[in-house]
Order: structure tokens, then sequence, then C-alpha cells
């Protein structure tokens, strides 16, 4: 007996929980069947079901939960989101199923029974027992080994389950001694490269539900592009002329002929199966949804923005949601790595700058080549290791500033300017800052947030004496929007390189202002903790809608070197610099473009050899004379 066929027989839906109480009918939405019998299935350990809401996915749950303390015991968890969630679900949801369904009615134990074995959040059975938990409480989550894991809407679940890490990871390891395992994954998506049911989608075998026409008989995925409706006179939308047009031949479904023609429809796989069954399903195939309701839905969200938007997305399309700063896809970054000789600066590079990221046992840098219109091209990944309590660690920094690199016309580069984060150890960022010089190092200090009058503001003195007062010679800190700087740097990322442009960015005037340059010797790990961050819309207690980065994944030093970097590059001024700097910056470097002459000023030998002032907040050259401030 499968759960569907038990379901069938024996599943009795509840006034209180269902808006058609009374005997169960897989035909109901056919869909449903297929997902049931993947549970019911020896080989298929896991199962995943990312879908919109309005589809029935949660009875899905309540039919596994029912036919193993029935047919099947065993010890079973039920994992959501919060305590209080599962409260809740163990209260209006399996409590009046147990009432109502007579095969389960004498197998758990009255409520109001003094013999503790139907608790609300713990219920015995002849045979196993049932243990309901929040993912917010990891106790719960690693208390007793579990053969039937029931994980319902993860992508509500939190980031880490207390200092335990990801909850769904530590529910998994309760299901390691048992051969015969099953894990369900149940959610509504949330957010693009955020959303764990995707990603367990993704590694599951991605069957879809396909529908034949009734017209033609062409098998289709039911899509939103395929749902249109008429508009009046005056343009106005008439939301309740919606229907389902086939892929193929265009013939019009109204929501009868959508549902009979869903009754008739079948789950095909669009990748092998590797012991994972994923199933993925709009509101389009829900009997319980008309076109009209999800067109007026369509139609309020579109004029309400993203935030109302992204609702429709998620839990009427079952769809993940691309925010505007979305991280960029790591693996396209892969195929737009340039090969240029590792250790040197491509000839668009006229000035190099530095982020360094202080860690509890290293310190990571990156070196970055900067032209005009702030494109950009990474030259050196260092990783100093000993961390900030060793001295031979910042002798290995100070080492870095008297380092140079080689450029493409011959001439040796050095830094002109490192930032340095001042988050961890702050006192020794400090004290190595003072001793190595703030004409070349900055520390700085990440603040978030959007509403900043300028990206980089300061230096503000933080040394003092005992008696509070400020140390002109102190220690000199630079404030950093750093979601700013993300957000800049995720745009530039997005860009696409033109064709047959030059290796090394060789056809410098070719690529688009603000174009990052990769080169062949970054590895992939690198490339995951560039874009190892999303920036999400998040509310707060009291409703308020504000933007937030948060993380992919744990690591994400070189975003955070590449912000640091760039903050270089703007308290130096490289954002204001007219068009005869960055002429005078390749001039010292021997490079001389097609494209930079003709806007290069025409000056007498004596004005060239002169002292000349320089446009950033610190320092002046002392000579003209090439390579003197490189």
């Amino acid at each position: 007996m499968t759960i569907s066929d038990w379901a069938d027989a024996n599943r009795r839906l509840s006034s209180e929980a269902s808006a058609e109480p009374g005997r169960w009918r897989t035909s109901r939405a056919e869909y449903q069947r297929g997902i049931m019998e993947a549970v019911s299935d020896a080989s298929t350990e896991t199962v995943v079901i990312m879908s919109s809401s309005q589809v029935g996915k949660t009875e899905v749950v309540n039919n596994c939960v029912g036919y193993h303390i029935d047919q099947d015991p065993a010890p079973i968890m039920v994992v959501m989101p919060t305590e209080r969630d599962a409260e809740t679900w163990s209260k209006d949801r399996f409590s009046p199923m147990a009432r109502d369904t007579p095969c389960l009615r004498d197998k758990i134990a009255n409520p109001k029974s003094r013999d503790g074995n139907n608790k609300i959040l713990h219920k015995r059975f002849p045979g196993g027992h049932l243990t309901i938990v929040g993912a917010n409480a990891p106790s719960g989550l690693a208390s007793r080994p579990i053969r039937l894991l029931l994980c319902d809407e993860v992508d509500r679940y939190p980031f880490s389950a207390g200092a335990e890490g990801d909850p769904v990871n530590l529910a998994k390891k309760r299901t390691v001694t048992f051969w015969n395992r099953k894990i369900v994954l149940v959610s509504t998506p949330t957010n693009k490269g955020a959303s764990r049911i995707e990603a367990a989608f993704e590694e599951s075998d991605q069957r879809r539900f396909w529908v034949p026409c009734p017209a033609c008989g062409h098998e289709q995925i039911l899509t939103w592009g395929q749902v249109k409706w008429d508009k009046d006179e005056n343009g106005g939308h008439r939301p309740e002329t919606a229907r389902y047009h086939c892929a193929e031949c265009d013939a019009a479904w109204k929501d009868e002929a959508r549902w009979a023609a869903i009754s008739k429809g079948r789950w095909i796989a669009a990748a092998p199966f590797n012991g994972t069954a994923g199933f993925h399903l709009n509101e389009i195939y829900s009997p319980w949804v008309r076109l009209e309701a999800m067109a007026k839905a369509f139609l309020s969200a579109r004029a309400g923005g993203d935030e109302t938007m992204k609702t429709f997305v998620n839990t009427s399309l079952g769809e993940t949601w691309m925010e505007s700063g979305e991280a960029p896809d790591w693996q396209r970054l892969q195929g737009l790595k340039e090969d240029w000789p590792a250790g040197t600066v491509p000839g668009g590079g006229l000035i190099l700058t530095a982020g360094a990221d202080v860690q509890k046992d290293r310190i990571e840098v990156d070196v970055w080549a900067w032209g005009r219109g702030l494109e950009s091209w990474l030259v050196d990944h260092v990783v100093i290791g000993g961390g900030p309590g060793e001295p031979a660690c910042w002798q290995g920094l100070s080492d870095l500033l008297n380092r140079s690199w080689l450029h493409a016309s011959g001439t040796p580069m050095s830094i002109a300017k490192l930032a340095i984060d001042t988050g961890y150890e702050t006192a020794a960022v400090y004290g190595w800052a003072r001793q190595a010089g703030f004409a070349q190092v900055a520390p700085v200090k990440g603040l978030e947030g959007f509403n900043r009058s300028s990206p980089v503001s300061g230096p503000s003195y933080v040394d003092a004496t005992v008696g509070g007062k400020r140390l002109r010679r102190g220690a000199r800190l630079w404030s950093v929007a750093t979601s700013t700087f993300k957000a800049e740097t995720y745009r530039f990322l997005r860009l696409d390189p033109p064709e047959n442009s030059g290796l090394g960015g060789a056809g410098a005037g070719a690529f688009p202002q603000g174009f990052l340059h990769l080169p062949g010797w970054v590895d992939a790990e690198w490339l995951k903790q560039l874009t190892a961050e999303q920036l999400v819309t998040v509310k707060n207690k009291r409703g308020y809608a504000r933007l937030e980065w948060q993380k992919l994944r744990e690591r994400n030093e070189a975003l955070d070197c590449r912000v640091y970097a760039r903050a270089a590059a703007w308290i130096l001024g490289a954002d204001r610099w007219p068009e005869a700097h960055w002429a005078a910056l390749a001039d010292e470097l021997g490079v001389l473009s097609a494209e930079a002459a003709p806007m290069m000023p025409q000056r007498p030998d004596a004005a060239a050899r002169a002292p000349r002032q320089d446009t950033s907040r610190e320092g002046r050259w002392v000579s003209r004379r090439r390579g003197s401030w490189l």
C-alpha cells in the first residue's frame, strides 16, 4: 500500500483544517499521487517539493505522517520554521487528522490523559513516536535518532540553529543510523541563490508536471506566460476573462478545461535519478485556484512594486525572486577570465590599490589595478599567514608595500594606497598603520546602509592621550559605505565584454566603463567568495522594508578585499580625476593609447618637468619625472 492508497482508503479531512471536509480523494489533485508514491518508493531517499502555495503540499506531509503511524511505524520528526509554527501545526493540522481518521484515533493517546504519551510536541504510538520541533531550537533537532524526517517551509528556517549550524543538515544527522531513512523537504522558494529548496531541487531529478492540451494533445508545462486576458476599450484589464492558452495550438482553456487536462497529466524528470526525487509546481496546477484570482493578484502585485511582485513570484509561481542586487553567477565569471602574465599589470591599469582583510590566522590582500572609467584588473592575491598576533605577519604586510609589479610597458609599479579593515584586532591594525605611514595606508571601518552622503568619509583621528586629547599624528580612520561599493562591484560584474576583445584588457577602450577583468589564475573558491553575498529586502518588526546584504556562503574575503581596494581608489581621488590626470599617469608609465592621444594636453617640456599638485586629498608629487610618484 502506497501513501496515496492509504489516504484514499482511510484519510478524513477535518472541517477546521480543510475547505472540503470529508473523505480524501487523491484524484482531486492528481499531481499529489506522484509525490506520495515517491515517498513510498524504497529506492528514493530524499523527496524535494518546491511549489507555490495552494497546491496541497502540507496535506502531503500530513498523509506521510498518518501512513507511517498506521502502516509503517517509525521514529518521525516534523520540523517547522519556529517552535510556535510547530505548536500550530500540532494543534491545527495533526490533532484534527488524528481525531477524524478512524485508523489513527486509537493509536494516539487522548491528549487529556495523564500518561504523558500525547504532548503537543511529542506523541507516542505503537512502534514509534512523532516529534515536532522548530528549526530555531537546536536542542530539539539533535535530541534523538529519526527514520522519517519531514521539513516544512525550509526557506523560512534561520541561517543557523543557535550556534549549531544549518538546521536542515543538523536534522539530517538524526537519520544516519537508518538504512531505510526518508527525508522530505517542502517549501515555497524565496530569493534566488539563498533558497534552500531551490538548491535541493537542482540536485534532484527535477520532475515537472506535463499536461496534454484538450484540443491538440500536445504535452506542456503550465507557465504564467501562457495565461492571457482581455482589455476593455479604454485599455483597462479584465481579469475575469483570464484563460490558459496552449503553447502549441493556442487553444484557450477555461478553468474547467484546465482542471480536466491537469487530471490527465504526468510527471517527467529533466535530470537522471540519483536517489533524490524533486517536484516543482505552481498555482496554475491547483484545482482550488481560478485564473481570474491569479490575474487579479498579478496586477495588484505589479502595481505595488518589487516587494509585492516578489510575493507573487514566490507564492503563486513557486519560483525564486531575483533581487536587484542579486549576486552574479560565479560560474559565468569562470568563463570570462582572461590570460595575461601572472604578477604583471595590463596596459590599461594606471594605478594600484590594495584591500587587506585581517583574519584570526592570516591577512588576505588583493591588489587591483585601475584605469579610465574605473575599469579594473585583479593583479595579485596574497595570503600572509600567522595572524595579527605575530610580528612576522605585519612584517610581511610591510614588505608588500615595498614590492613592485611590472606594468605591460616595462615600468615597475607599487601600491599607491592600501586600505585595511579595522574590525578585527583594531589596536594592532592602528599600530601597524601608524608605523607604515598614513600616506600609503588607510585604516577603514565598514558602515552598513545606503543612505550615506558619501561612500567614503574621513579621515577622523582615533588615537588619543590618556587625558582624552586627540593626537594629530594618531591613526586616521576612514568610514566606508560597504553596501554602496558591493552594489557597484556586482553591477560591474554583470557587464558583458565586447566581442573579439583583447586579452588582458589589451583592447581597453572597447570595454564598458567599470568592467572588472579577472585573470586566468584565479580559482573557483576566490570567485565564490567574490559572489558570496546578495542584496535582499527585509522587514523589521514594524513592517518597514529595508535593503540588507546577506551571505550566501560563509567565506567572503574576496568581496571584502575588493571593497577595501575600491575605497582606497576613492580616497586617492580616482572617481574625480579628469582625463588630463589619467593621461599624465599613462605618460609616466610610457603608455599612450590611440584613443587618449587627442585628449592629452600639449605641454612644453618645462611645464612637464614642473612640480604639480595632487588632486587627491593627501600628498603632493615631488616631481613629474616618470616613476617618481608611482
